[in-house]
């Protein structure tokens, strides 16, 4: 129950006992009560009007799957990078020697830039519907 175990429902009891006091207690108790009934009576409410809409379908949903708990975002960014990159060919592995010697060989007239045909940056994909 929300990650609590029968230690800390304990403590939490004795604090509301000593926050509130034992006149009020009651009452804030049965407050609740009326507060958990009306949410589940709502929570009944919203899934019979689901099913209702829905249909058969309701039943072919898989929930776990909408669950929000199981997104993790760099999981989400690493798969929609991937879609996007998966059509391209994986480059190719340089030689390390090679990329040093000719960065030590890029003159003072090119700026110290060396962009050679392997080191150019990939097309960036344009989705004509998004603008």
């Amino acid at each position: 129950m929300f990650g609590i175990n029968g230690g800390e429902l304990i403590v939490l009891l004795v604090v509301a006992l000593v926050v509130l006091g034992p006149e009020r207690l009651p009452q804030y108790a049965e407050q609740l009560a009326h507060l958990v009934k009306s949410v589940r009576r709502f929570a009944k409410g919203a899934q019979a009007q689901m099913r209702e809409e829905l249909g058969p379908e309701f039943d072919d949903i898989d929930w776990q799957k909408l669950d929000p708990r199981q997104y993790d975002p760099r999981r989400i960014v690493r798969d929609a990078l991937s879609d996007v990159w998966d059509d391209e060919p994986a480059p190719a592995k340089k030689n390390s020697g090679a990329r040093a010697a000719s960065a030590a060989g890029a003159g003072a007239g090119s700026g110290g830039v060396n962009l050679r045909k392997e080191q150019a940056p990939a097309a960036v994909p344009f989705d004509e519907d998004a603008t």
